[in-house]
């Protein structure tokens, strides 16, 4: 392995403090300075299931053959999937693979398709950015930050969206303290969707709004969008039985039809509601598309899919079935129409607007899981 001084690198990358530095020789990895830690070895947070056939994926290795191919090979994304620990290190690195040489999209960059994202917290128990790496190869060792302020704290670490984690390591300075953070056990929020759910376009794996609201209501979250194919497919809700959270939030329209959302939205809540009696379900609208008042069509298909989701809504309602919400699409983006990065993504603004109309539905909807 080839070996350079801490010196000769650092004058050889000639980066800010708050830059990512590439490393393509690994040189942290071998270097005694830096010390890694594998996130597996103490869990990510984000994973339904553990019996999956690679460790960063968000199906069980079960549903390969039983989810339409094209869900499964989505699920091998890391969406959604974090990992937490706290030091007192002065500079953090990471060291990642990504299963994928496509690291970014035509509207959606690297660092949101195969980012590792990092958070902290503060002195007032807030989250709060930190930085982000610039993927340029699928293997990365980055230094995400240095020069932090002294003191031990809490650190969140987002993994890539649109790209599969092969592995993760996180490295700090030897001499600092490090303290391995175990997924929390609390009841998760899973969400079911889309494109939108499973973080397009969003710039950095901490902005989708699943990722947001975890961080507003201090719950896990389950993110179990999978782009172009959130449908409400029986075949999906088998695994969603099988998982106990706080609530579930079906978040599939802008995928479906009005007569696909007639045929499978009330079967899919029924379904759920069997397995788990007591778990609210929030049924959410398609989010209305940005240029939707210049285009009849699409107005049509927001009308068509919307009325078949209230219709499955009032059936359930009127059949007594309690602990069930309904989000309009309405209220999803801004009459600005600014809050998109193609019509129909939301881009980081889009994703805090999404995360402001869910808010209140899902604080309602939890503090409603445990009553009668």
């Amino acid at each position: 392995m080839w070996k350079v001084s801490r010196r000769q690198f650092l004058a050889a990358t000639a980066t800010t403090a708050a830059s990512a530095l590439v490393v393509p020789f690994s040189w942290g990895q071998d270097n005694p300075e830096i010390q890694w830690h594998d996130v597996r070895d103490w869990g990510i947070e984000g994973k339904g299931w553990n019996d999956t056939e690679k460790y960063f994926d968000r199906l069980p290795q079960r549903a390969k053959g039983v989810v339409r191919d094209a869900v499964w090979n989505l699920s091998r994304h890391s969406a959604g999937m974090l990992a937490r620990f706290k030091t007192d290190a002065s500079s953090i690195w990471v060291d990642y693979t990504v299963t994928s040489a496509n690291l970014a999209m035509p509207h959606m960059p690297a660092t949101g398709v195969s980012g590792v994202d990092l958070y902290a917290d503060d002195d007032d128990g807030q989250w709060k950015w930190l930085s982000v790496t610039r993927p340029n190869a699928q293997h990365m060792t980055t230094e995400l930050i240095s020069g932090i302020r002294p003191g031990a704290r809490g650190y969140t670490m987002y993994l890539p969206l649109y790209n599969g984690t092969e592995s993760l390591k996180v490295g700090i300075p030897a001499g600092a303290s490090f303290e391995a953070i175990e997924p929390r056990m609390d009841k998760p929020i899973v969400f079911y969707g889309t494109s939108i759910t499973h973080g397009a376009c969003a710039s950095r794996p901490g902005m989708p709004h699943p990722a947001i609201l975890g961080r507003r209501l201090d719950k896990p979250v389950i993110n179990l969008g999978f782009s172009g194919n959130g449908r409400m497919e029986r075949e999906v809700g088998q695994f969603l039985c099988e998982l106990d959270p706080a609530v579930y939030v079906i978040d599939c329209l802008p995928n479906m039809t009005g007569p696909e959302v007639a045929e499978r939205a009330a079967p899919l809540v029924a379904q759920l509601r069997k397995a788990r009696p007591e778990t609210p379900v929030v049924l959410v609208e398609d989010r209305t598309y940005a240029n939707t008042p210049f285009l009849p069509g699409r107005e049509e298909r927001h009308s068509s899919s919307r009325a078949a989701l209230k219709d499955a809504f009032e059936h359930h309602r009127q059949a007594g079935m309690k602990k069930l919400y309904y989000l309009e699409g309405e209220k999803l983006l801004g009459e600005d129409r600014d809050d998109t990065t193609d019509g129909s993504h939301p881009n980081d603004l889009g994703f805090l607007r999404h995360a402001d109309a869910f808010e209140p539905v899902l604080r309602e909807a939890i503090s409603d899981h445990g009553s009668r």
